[in-house]
């Protein structure tokens, strides 16, 4: 299976998870789905009063850089330990 055969399989697997994640754990899915799928982040950070999407933003911006096959990897990895 080609990596991103196993990232789109470990995306489908992110929404049947035995239980759900804690929110440090939820924020770290979505910034390397987010840095996998889409680079780098782009646009101004969110003012701190949108708490929410502030942390998506640095979360997301903390992988700055981070080449899209491995958030891809890390991604799955992420999902396989929490699958159990």
């Amino acid at each position: 299976m080609s990596l991103q055969q196993e990232f789109e399989q470990a995306v489908a697997d992110s929404k049947t998870l035995p239980q759900r994640p804690d929110n440090l754990t939820l924020l770290k899915i979505y910034a390397l789905f987010k840095q996998a799928s889409s680079g780098n982040v782009e646009g101004e950070q969110p003012a701190m009063t949108d708490f929410v999407a502030r942390a998506k933003w640095d979360a997301w911006n903390n992988l700055k850089d981070l080449s899209a096959d491995d958030a891809k990897q890390q991604y799955i990895d992420l999902i396989t330990d929490l699958k159990g």
